[in-house]
This record gives C-alpha cells, sequence and structure tokens, in this order.
C-alpha cells in the first residue's frame, strides 16, 4: 500500500506507518497490542488509544472498546523519546522536477530508523520542500558526510535505483588515515568481506573478492594522510574495513579497527569519511550529471 492512500498525511516530514492484523482470536484490539509488543509498557498502548493515534485504513480513530479484526491496518506515526537535534546544516546542492542532491552533514541519519526520527536527512528535506513522495537512491552510513541523491519522482525512482545495482555510477570519497610510508599506493584493494558474527561490523575473510576500491595517497602531513577511495563495489562497511585491513583505520571510526562506547549526542569528533562526488548519465534527461559535495576533512585535527 503507497503512501499517498494512508488515511494519515505527512507530518512535519515524516509519513505514517502501519502495521498489518495477521490472523488471531484476540477480545480486542489493545490484548492484541500488549501481547505482540511485550517490550513497550502497557500505559503507553492505553495512552495512544485514548489520544487517538491509531486509526484504521478511513482514518476513524481506534479506542479502547476496538474490537481485533485480522487482515486490516493500524495507521499511526511513529513515537520516539526526544531527539537531540543534530547541529548541522544539509544545503541542498541541486534540485529539479525528478532528482534533489543534498549535502548530508555528519551525525544525521538519512532515514528514520531506531531512535532516528525527526533528525533525520529524508524527514528534513521533505519538510523543508514540501515533497511527500521523496525517497532516497542509496544511502550512507549516519557517521559519513556528503552527496546524496533522492528521487522525487515515484515513476522515476527505480532508474536512479538501477544506476546503483547496475554499477553505472562513479563514487568518489575522502577520508583521513595514518599514513604508512610503506603501503604502495596507489592500489587497488580487493577482499572477500564478511559481517562478524558478534556485531555489525565486517572483516575480511578468505574465498573469492566481493569488493574492490582503488584507494590514491593525496597528501600527508603529522602521520596522517588525505586519501581518495574509489569503490568499484557497495559492500556494507566497505571502505572502512579496508582500510582497517591495510592498517589505517579512518579518523574517528566509532566501529574500526574495535567497536567503540556510543558516542550519543558528543558531535565533536565525527568520521573523517566524506562522500565527496557521484557523477553519472541521468537515466530520465540523458544529461552528465556530476555533483560535488562543500565540505573538507581537516588533515590535521585540532
Amino acid at each position: 500500500m503507497s503512501r499517498r492512500i494512508a488515511p494519515l498525511p505527512l507530518r512535519d516530514g515524516i509519513a505514517p506507518s502501519f502495521l498489518e492484523l495477521p490472523a488471531g482470536d484476540w477480545p480486542d484490539l489493545l490484548s492484541f497490542l500488549i501481547a505482540r509488543f511485550p517490550h513497550v509498557p502497557e500505559a503507553q498502548w492505553l495512552d495512544r488509544l485514548q489520544r487517538g493515534a491509531l486509526v484504521d485504513a478511513a482514518g476513524t480513530p481506534f479506542t479502547l472498546a476496538s474490537a481485533y479484526r485480522p487482515y486490516t491496518r493500524i495507521w499511526y506515526y511513529r513515537e520516539v523519546p526526544a531527539e537531540t537535534p543534530v547541529p548541522f546544516d544539509a544545503p541542498v546542492l541541486y534540485r529539479d522536477e525528478h532528482l534533489v542532491v543534498a549535502d548530508k552533514p555528519h551525525f544525521l541519519a538519512c532515514i528514520p530508523a531506531g531512535r532516528h526520527l525527526t533528525e533525520t536527512l529524508l524527514t528534513r528535506l521533505r519538510a523543508s520542500l514540501d515533497l511527500p513522495d521523496l525517497a532516497p537512491v542509496h544511502r550512507l552510513d549516519r557517521e559519513t558526510a556528503g552527496v546524496m541523491l533522492f528521487c522525487a519522482s515515484p515513476a522515476h525512482r527505480g532508474s536512479y535505483q538501477k544506476l546503483f545495482a547496475e554499477r553505472r555510477i562513479c563514487k568518489i570519497y575522502e577520508a583521513i588515515a595514518p599514513h604508512r610510508a610503506d603501503l604502495a599506493l596507489p592500489r587497488i584493494h580487493r577482499s572477500r568481506l564478511a559481517e562478524r558474527p558478534e556485531n555489525f561490523t565486517m572483516h575480511e575473510v578468505d574465498g573469492e573478492p566481493n569488493s574492490e576500491t582503488r584507494i590514491v595517497l593525496l597528501e600527508h602531513s603529522g602521520g596522517w594522510g588525505r586519501y581518495r577511495l574509489e569503490p568499484a563495489t557497495g559492500k556494507k562497511h566497505q571502505l572502512r574495513a579496508h582500510l582497517n585491513a591495510l592498517g589505517i583505520p579512518i579518523r574517528d571510526d566509532p566501529w574500526y579497527p574495535q567497536p567503540l562506547p556510543d558516542k550519543g549526542d558528543d558531535f565533536s569528533r565525527p568520521l573523517q569519511l566524506l562522500a565527496r562526488s557521484i557523477a553519472f548519465t541521468d537515466p530520465v534527461s540523458g544529461e552528465a550529471r556530476r555533483f560535488e559535495s562543500r565540505r573538507k576533512l581537516a588533515l590535521v585535527s585540532g
């Protein structure tokens, strides 16, 4: 079911969510919600039903007395604890009827997920540009800054996403990492990356390579280097894992070479990784496109 037939409108850039009720015999809707979500305090469901915060497909609020009706949907807005505002802007680099290109700051999540709802780039852009159908074409980690593409036209979203799936796009990143005089550069680094079983970080394992990155040293000073990274593949955490495997983990990386305590609301030490530019042939207009971030990484910290 698309957002356009949802019974609730976009609210401050946030689209409504829905839950499809499965087959089952429950005395009422409240009983199902309490059993289905044991981690949510019962008082929260009582409050949301009393406020009319859960509605049916016609937009009619459910109540404490509402019956359980399998194979129907509950529509609602996600609610999360108060979010700390991310104190960095996300300027729009380009906009037309199909495409929006933004310069994402560090620490701003791409899309609503987990504890991030309002403080996401998608929510900000939907609200500020009044584009309820805006959707990301690709993703960047919350810690990574730089160029991100969004599609404002649902009919053309697949065409832009296909550019990434078919590797018909040139992505260039920059990173600040330790300088190793003994490391021969430029080089093309290929390896097989797999997720560690104990957490979601990636590491290199034996086997046929499934990832490839071209690495170039641009400059170095004070034991640090500025590197240009050109990924030919798009594995999760690929750039971070590749540089870590070479003994030059990216500066202020909270996960490599080992997971560090959660930074929380400390915005003072962003991961020194930047999506510098993206270039491609526009699948809608046929034009050659190239967009570059205006952000800078400092070679020497402090």
